[in-house]
């Protein structure tokens, strides 16, 4: 689409609320945003995609004159995937560089070191859209974008429980990350009363993925679970594909699915699902859609994933939040206590009292032919 329609697009958008000063704050005429989160370490693909979606929002916004003319000034460090890296780059950004709304990272490791951490507790600030999927403790001030691991579990049940899949096999890798999604899982299991065919464990680094996937096959599982990182998915499919073509495998949204691709291979992706937290990136089917497709395209020339998605809906509810509240740094405690729904073209992120997550959207996706299909 020619830059010209582009920019109607994001005027459309920005123009449902009024663009308001921000109180006096920080360096110069900005708008402060940190962000702690893994580029290099083991959810990097994650991290950088996520990382991509927001850069391009907040570039956007910028280039239509910012927030009440204050540009904002985004800045990233890499925690490389560990909590205590995690914390003190959270504490850089806040002490330092004076962030004035901090964005979460890849994780929940990452999240509870961030949220424990002396700096950020005399912050007092609101850590916003952590890619994490276990709740926190009552009273954390943390504000999550995505919907609860549990709820994208009972997602993939429904959706099995409608073809009359009634017994699962479930894979879990050893790492803390997968501990709590675990618990979610069993606990989900026990609650419908499905038979858990088999369960096994994959090494952290994938090592006994050959073995554990003969096991798991010879039990006959009327569909597959895995809570693994996308590494440790790819190598569990490519050695299940080799005893079973054709039971369903399915994930979470935590799983960068065009280098699960790239790495398992299109025949090992065939039958296989996952619970997606945004809808169809590559598709142009809503005003968010089209507009982060479109200003994609302008800013990063790179290809579109779930995640750039999910990060341009969760930089562009920070931006509205930030204006709703008439730019006080309170914004995103205003969303945690006050009932709001803040409309992202087509997609609504929603808060009230004692809420601490703004969307509740959950779809499923699959592979068909070596294509993700919504």
């Amino acid at each position: 689409m020619h830059a010209r329609i582009a920019s109607a697009f994001l005027s459309a958008c920005l123009a449902t609320l009024p663009l308001l000063p921000m109180e006096a704050h920080g360096a110069g005429n900005t708008i402060v945003v940190g962000q702690a989160i893994d580029l290099s370490g083991p959810n990097a693909a994650l991290g950088r995609d996520y990382v991509a979606g927001i850069k391009t929002c907040f570039d956007a916004v910028n280039a239509a004159g910012g927030i009440g003319g204050r540009r904002i000034q985004y800045i990233v460090r890499d925690d490389r995937g560990e909590p205590a890296q995690a914390a003190r780059a959270a504490a850089e950004l806040l002490e330092r560089e004076q962030a004035d709304f901090m964005l979460g990272g890849v994780g929940d490791d990452a999240l509870k070191a961030v949220l424990e951490s002396a700096p950020f507790k005399r912050s007092g600030q609101v850590l916003f859209a952590p890619l994490a999927a276990s709740d926190a403790p009552s009273g954390a001030r943390v504000l999550f974008w995505r919907p609860t691991f549990r709820q994208e579990v009972r997602h993939v049940f429904a959706h099995f429980a409608k073809l009359g899949a009634n017994d699962v096999g479930v894979v879990v890798q050893e790492t803390p990350a997968t501990a709590e999604a675990a618990r979610a899982l069993h606990a989900e299991i026990a609650e419908r009363k499905v038979k858990l065919s088999a369960s096994v464990r994959l090494a952290a680094d994938g090592a006994n993925a050959a073995a554990e996937a003969r096991r798991l096959a010879a039990a006959k599982p009327g569909f597959v679970i895995v809570l693994a990182d996308t590494i440790g998915t790819s190598l569990f499919l490519k050695e299940f594909r080799k005893h079973d073509a054709q039971t369903f495998v399915a994930g979470t949204s935590l799983i960068n699915l065009e280098t699960l691709r790239e790495l398992a291979g299109p025949k090992a992706v065939e039958w296989t699902v996952f619970s997606q937290v945004v809808p169809n990136p590559a598709s142009g089917g809503s005003l968010l859609q089209m507009e982060h497709l479109n200003m994609m395209r302008k800013y990063r020339d790179e290809a579109v994933s779930s995640l750039t998605l999910e990060g341009y809906a969760a930089a562009k509810s920070l931006v509205k939040a930030v204006q709703l509240a008439r730019g006080n740094r309170q914004a995103l405690h205003d969303l945690l206590t006050q009932p709001t729904e803040i409309e992202l073209g087509g997609l609504t992120a929603a808060t009230g009292a004692n809420r601490n997550r703004l969307s509740g959207y959950i779809d499923i996706a699959l592979f068909k032919k070596g294509n993700l299909v919504f």
